[in-house]
């Protein structure tokens, strides 16, 4: 529609993620590491006041959640309609997921058990402790038990306002530490035996729901969230052991016909 965009984006996160909204047309402005992801947050609302642009702030807008109530809450309950569905298993990055198409799942199935994943090293939730807002809801500023962790696009350094007020209202039934290695891990054996290529954070969901699937009754029905596709991760951890060049097996396959060898 024309509208022009402006992305605060903290360094750490892949260079992919930077490329592709710059390719959609939008400013990508980088934070630096240690202000962490409050700090993204901090220079956005600084860059919206100071240029009188509107800020969407997505981890305080109710219309987060909204969309997610109205679509994928929707999509999940059609998509099982006649069928059974006992458990809904996902992380959360600004909240909006959990809490509007949590809250959808629970109207419809009050029977349904929401499983709630968060990063092992930064267990905020678990840890018991809130983050302390601003009046407009935001964070004021890191958490306590926050931790660098590899699972991008969950888990920020603070607790979503969104989120809170999901735990407050919907609610969840059983929570699962994920352990950064083991996301990962989940995330190379899904599209090495699956076919389902997905990034860090789609691992994360997916053991979450192995886990969960491991002390659910038999039979058990469950939906996990996987969020993104692996293309927004070739500069990270996940793809660290996949080489450009060809390996001694390929090599050794390519020597096995005499033409077109490198």
């Amino acid at each position: 529609r024309g509208y022009k965009c402006v992305i605060t984006m903290a360094e750490p996160f892949s260079i992919e993620r930077r490329k592709l909204m710059r390719f959609l047309g939008a400013k990508v402005i980088i934070t630096p590491k240690a202000g962490k992801g409050s700090g993204m947050v901090a220079k956005a609302k600084e860059l919206a006041e100071k240029h009188g642009w509107f800020l969407c702030r997505q981890f305080e807008n109710e219309a987060n959640a909204k969309f997610h109530y109205d679509t994928t809450g929707q999509e999940i309950l059609n998509d099982f309609e006649g069928m059974k569905l006992d458990y809904y298993v996902l992380g959360y990055g600004t909240g909006g997921t959990f809490a509007g198409a949590g809250k959808a799942l629970k109207e419809k199935r009050p029977g349904i058990k929401i499983c709630l994943g968060e990063p092992a090293d930064a267990p905020l939730i678990q840890s018991g402790t809130k983050s302390e807002r601003n009046d407009d809801g935001s964070a004021t500023g890191s958490h306590p038990a926050f931790k660098p962790h590899p699972i991008q696009g969950w888990t920020p350094d603070f607790i979503p306002f969104i989120t809170e007020k999901g735990i407050a209202g919907t609610g969840y039934d059983e929570y699962v530490p994920i352990p950064g290695d083991a996301a990962i891990q989940m995330s190379q054996m899904m599209a090495k035996t699956q076919g389902i290529f997905t990034g860090i954070s789609g691992g994360a969901s997916m053991y979450a729901a192995v886990e969960m699937a491991k002390k659910a009754p038999e039979g058990s029905v469950l939906v996990a969230m996987l969020a993104d596709t692996g293309e927004r991760y070739l500069s990270t951890p996940l793809f660290a052991s996949i080489s450009a060049d060809m390996n001694e097996e390929e090599l050794e396959i390519s020597k096995s016909t005499p033409s077109f060898q490198l």
